[in-house]
């Protein structure tokens, strides 16, 4: 397995923001990590990307423990997270050479022009962060994650910002780089999109993982959703959140 999370906790002080969660994820596939605000998604994510350290159990990345062989394990990953933090005074193709350099990525030159036409950063090679749009600065994130060529990819709401044909690019971005062999989870609000491209389905609430299987397995259980129900209508019965029709 690319990834494998055993029996991870995070607390932070008292507050256990991630409870007893184990997951794997394989070459090739897309897991979609939903769930309300607040219920551990991004501790998750930086837990797995090493930014925080468990607090109980282990995180895998390609063969290599998080704790044990940090280094090995990152090398391995790249991490796109919510929020688009770039250096404010490095430009879009700085950011990338920046990247390069201290992953000592070949061929800069040929990837980094691939990945600006994919992800349609074409003009913006000499733009500041200050002069993109938060679409755009999203999309260098994931430009300076992707220059890397990881066999493991973390997407934290890779699609904030970006508008409807962004949207659409950035998810053939997605499954292009599951299709060449990554291994990726895919965290995001957007449940039609994650219905359409991720292979699974964790949904947790409360820092617990609460259902994890295909979308066509979740809808064919009668104890999730009724019967054909749609990833939407599963998360709402799964989370408690769906409202019952008032009586007539």
């Amino acid at each position: 397995m690319s990834i494998s999370v055993q029996r991870l906790r995070r607390s932070y002080g008292s507050f256990t923001a991630v409870h007893d969660l184990s997951f794997e994820v394989a070459a090739g596939e897309i897991v979609g990590l939903i769930g309300p605000n607040g219920a551990g998604k991004t501790t998750t994510l930086r837990t797995l990307a090493g930014i925080l350290t468990p607090s109980a159990g282990r995180v895998v990345i390609g063969g290599y423990d998080m704790v044990e062989a940090p280094l090995d394990a990152k090398r391995r990953l790249a991490f796109m997270p919510d929020e688009p933090h770039l250096f404010e005074y490095l430009t879009v193709e700085e950011h990338l050479r920046l990247i390069a350099r201290l992953y000592t990525v070949p061929d800069f030159e040929t990837r980094a022009r691939a990945l600006i036409e994919e992800l349609e950063l074409g003009g913006k090679e000499q733009s500041l962060p200050g002069e993109l749009s938060r679409g755009m600065r999203q999309k260098v994130v994931i430009a300076c994650g992707l220059v890397r060529d990881a066999s493991v990819l973390l997407f934290d709401e890779p699609l904030t910002g970006l508008d409807p044909v962004g949207i659409l690019r950035m998810r053939d971005t997605i499954v292009r780089r599951a299709k060449a062999g990554a291994a990726i989870v895919l965290s995001s609000h957007l449940l039609h999109l994650v219905e359409e491209v991720c292979t699974r389905v964790i949904i947790m609430d409360h820092g617990r993982k609460v259902a994890d299987d295909t979308v066509e397995a979740l809808a064919s259980r009668a104890d999730l959703a009724p019967a054909g129900s749609n990833l939407e209508q599963i998360f709402m019965h799964v989370t408690g959140r769906a409202s019952n029709p008032p009586d007539a």
